[in-house]
């Protein structure tokens, strides 16, 4: 059977050559002159885009999304404690790194709702997502059934309702084990189960 070219896109991005002079390469140097969130006219990775429900159609919206790398900065403590008990090292936020790009994407284009987010690279210094935003009010999405129950969301990315927040909130396990973590964690313990 023939592969098409997404099929080999797929395969390209898989392992992204970031090598001396790459494409790529180039791709981040500019990056990290850029703002921290921009718009795009087109999607960098069209097949994953696409996989995720991207069209090329009025209401739908692409944007790169620059997030720092490492764990949770945290201020040592003034009064004295052994190392150990400083609190400072090996802390991490209970947040993902995309979840964060989404957030922030959803902030600069507040009219918008986030479909889905996915990697684009990263250097020494941060994490680079593209997040597909869609125009809940523009009649090209109410008139589209793919797509027009998100006329009905709202903020579903502060709510954790987007893959990368479902996934945060334990929601990808299922049956035995993952009895704490459905409707929510929180509303697991006020039921005081």
């Amino acid at each position: 059977m023939a592969k098409g070219m997404y099929h080999y896109l797929r395969d390209a991005w898989k392992q992204p050559d970031t090598s001396y002079q790459s494409p790529q390469w180039h791709r981040l140097i500019q990056w990290r002159q850029e703002g921290s969130v921009v718009r795009l006219e087109h999607p960098t990775r069209p097949d994953r885009a696409r996989s995720l429900g991207y069209k090329a159609k009025q209401g739908f919206v692409v944007v790169r999304s620059r997030v720092r790398k490492g764990s949770l900065r945290k201020q040592r403590p003034n009064a004295g404690r052994r190392p150990k008990r400083m609190g400072v090292n090996k802390i991490t936020a209970k947040k993902s790194t995309r979840r964060m790009a989404e957030e922030r994407a959803a902030k600069r284009y507040p009219n918008m709702e986030v479909l889905n987010s996915y990697k684009v690279g990263a250097d020494g210094r941060h994490h680079y997502y593209e997040v597909i935003l869609v125009d809940r009010s523009h009649p090209a999405i109410a008139n589209d059934g793919d797509i027009s129950w998100i006329t009905e969301e709202r903020n579903r990315v502060f709510r954790g309702k987007t893959s990368a927040g479902k996934k945060g909130r334990g929601l990808r396990n299922k049956g035995k084990g993952a009895e704490k973590v459905r409707p929510s964690i929180r509303a697991h313990k006020r039921q005081g189960k």
